[in-house]
């Protein structure tokens, strides 16, 4: 499978969550996969996108729902993971693209959730840290939240924090900036 190198697939997840420890029974799972895609020549961000999913061992508690804005009723028809999984396969071409997150997180929580449902991984091993790559960039003593991470290059964050398509598209913006300073 050849890789293709004309666009990096930006992704944020927000997954169920409580203030405290779950529930008995109920496991930390994706409910959104935010994304979009970031042009590598040009720089320009487009297919701003909220993939909505319907968590299967989990519900949402009222301190998830107030942190990301998603509601009962927005994931009641969403598809389950294994189906997101392969829409990002089937439209984005997900496996033969690089793809880029903010921190570790998302990386490792998808690996986890396609590891725990026996579902294939939807990208490929060319992952880039965006947060890493910016503290480096930057000359940082510690990696910085997005919000943070999006002043320090003269960016205001669009959008609304802990929402996966919005923390993408910042996340794209951010990465552009990172990119574009290293070129030329």
């Amino acid at each position: 499978m050849a890789k293709l190198l004309d666009k990096i697939i930006v992704v944020d997840l927000e997954a169920t969550c409580w203030q405290g420890d779950p529930p008995p029974g109920e496991t930390s799972e994706i409910i959104e996969i935010g994304m979009c895609l970031l042009d590598v020549t040009s720089g320009e961000r487009s297919d701003k996108r909220a993939i909505l999913v319907k968590p299967q061992h989990s519900n949402l508690s009222a301190f998830c729902m107030q942190l990301t804005t998603i509601t009962p009723d927005m994931l009641a028809d969403a598809p389950v993971f294994s189906e997101a999984c392969q829409l990002l396969c089937d439209e984005y071409q997900s496996q033969q693209h690089t793809w880029a997150s903010y921190g570790d997180y998302d990386r490792l929580m998808l690996a986890q959730q396609c590891e725990t449902l026996d579902i294939p991984y939807p990208f490929g091993r060319s992952h880039i840290n965006v947060k890493n790559l910016l503290a480096l960039q930057m000359n940082l003593k510690r990696e910085v939240g997005l919000q943070k991470g999006t002043a320090l290059v003269g960016l205001p964050f669009e959008g609304t924090i802990h929402r996966g398509v919005d923390d993408a598209w910042n996340i794209a913006a951010v990465l552009q900036r990172v990119l574009l300073s290293r070129g030329g």
